[in-house]
């Protein structure tokens, strides 16, 4: 086995199915280890220098719960696929932070990969991270790119509760898991409604070229949900037909809750993205009516100086003989034509309903 921190997918060809080599960001250099050993009357939470501690918690009737944070060290996976038993080509694809979410089912264990999404600023920035769980009777290990608060509220419940989750098994950790990642998408939901709503009444109100820009960034931030999280439906949808034996049916009904966040939030992508396309017609037409409005007083002032012109024109001309030219009140009578045809045509326009 091969161990590389921080490597480009490109890096990877020719070498053997199985090779452990980091691929993707390093958001930490090093790899913090927790363990969470649980049943029903005791809990124990630790930190882990090597993976070799958690092998005592092996044999023990407890649910044992292991995160690993940060992927750049390749030995760690490659530590718990020698000692749980665990194929290498699974161990290949944890360490590949670009894998589609899948569930894959063993003979003794679970590996689901899925992406966890976050808001990343106040501009609608979603910052992604991928997550893999290996489900075993008694362990299950949670393998994270960052070292984050994500599953706090998971641990939390465990250490403070003496009720459902103590009492069930790896299998309902694992939903407490992948709930906790798919229910995220609905905070990243809420704030994008807010932001599509504060940029709607900015485009009807003073539509700039700016606002192209973020209907352009927000757009591309929803394709890249949808991307993540549509495989997320047939993930669920095949743990609902799974006939593994780590999964029992009394989970059966959580996981089926799972599945149902998951097509809503589908739903509401769809139904985002639509909402950003009628944006950027509405954005356009803002601009276009604005453009005509520009437009049509620009051609009002050239239709009310073109008559004006016309007269000038004549007036302008060298001819010897111009009666006018001799009257006394000429330059007057000039003005009050063109006041009179300016007026005149003003009027004209107004009743038509063109300004």
């Amino acid at each position: 086995m091969m161990t590389k921190s921080g490597t480009k997918s490109s890096h990877k060809s020719g070498l053997a199915p199985g090779s452990l080599i980091h691929i993707g960001d390093i958001h930490h250099p090093d790899t913090k280890l927790t363990l969470i050993d649980y049943s029903e009357d005791h809990c124990e939470q630790r930190s882990l220098s090597s993976i070799d501690d958690a092998l005592k918690y092996r044999d023990q009737d407890s649910i044992t719960w292991v995160t690993i944070e940060g992927l750049a060290d390749a030995s760690i996976v490659e530590s718990i696929g020698e000692h749980f038993n665990i194929h290498p080509l699974v161990l290949e694809d944890i360490l590949n932070t670009h894998q589609r979410p899948k569930l894959e089912e063993h003979e003794d264990y679970l590996y689901i990969v899925l992406k966890s999404l976050a808001p990343d600023n106040d501009q609608f920035n979603i910052a992604y991270e991928q997550v893999s769980l290996i489900v075993l009777k008694n362990f299950v290990f949670a393998f994270k790119e960052k070292t984050d608060s994500l599953f706090s509220l998971v641990a939390t419940r465990i250490e403070n509760s003496h009720g459902r989750v103590r009492s069930l098994g790896s299998d309902y950790l694992m939903y407490s898991l992948l709930d906790t990642i798919v229910d995220q998408n609905f905070g990243i939901l809420d704030q994008l409604d807010e932001t599509l709503a504060a940029l709607e009444d900015d485009i009807f109100t003073d539509p700039t070229p700016k606002m192209l820009e973020k209907i352009h960034q927000i757009k591309l931030e929803v394709i890249k949900m949808r991307r993540y999280i549509s495989p997320v439906r047939d993930l669920s949808a095949n743990l609902l037909r799974s006939e593994s034996e780590l999964i029992k049916p009394s989970t059966q009904i959580y996981l089926r809750d799972v599945h149902d966040h998951v097509m809503r939030i589908i739903e509401s992508i769809e139904t985002h993205r639509d909402i950003l396309s009628s944006l950027l017609d509405i954005y356009l037409s803002s601009v276009s009516s604005k453009l005509n409005e520009v437009m049509k007083i620009l051609t009002i002032f050239s239709a009310i100086f073109i008559p004006l012109t016309f007269v000038a024109g004549i007036y302008g001309m060298n001819f010897k003989h111009m009666p006018e030219l001799a009257w006394k009140w000429g330059y007057p009578g000039v003005w009050v034509v063109f006041i009179t045809i300016a007026t005149s045509l003003y009027f004209f326009f107004k009743r038509k309903g063109w300004v």
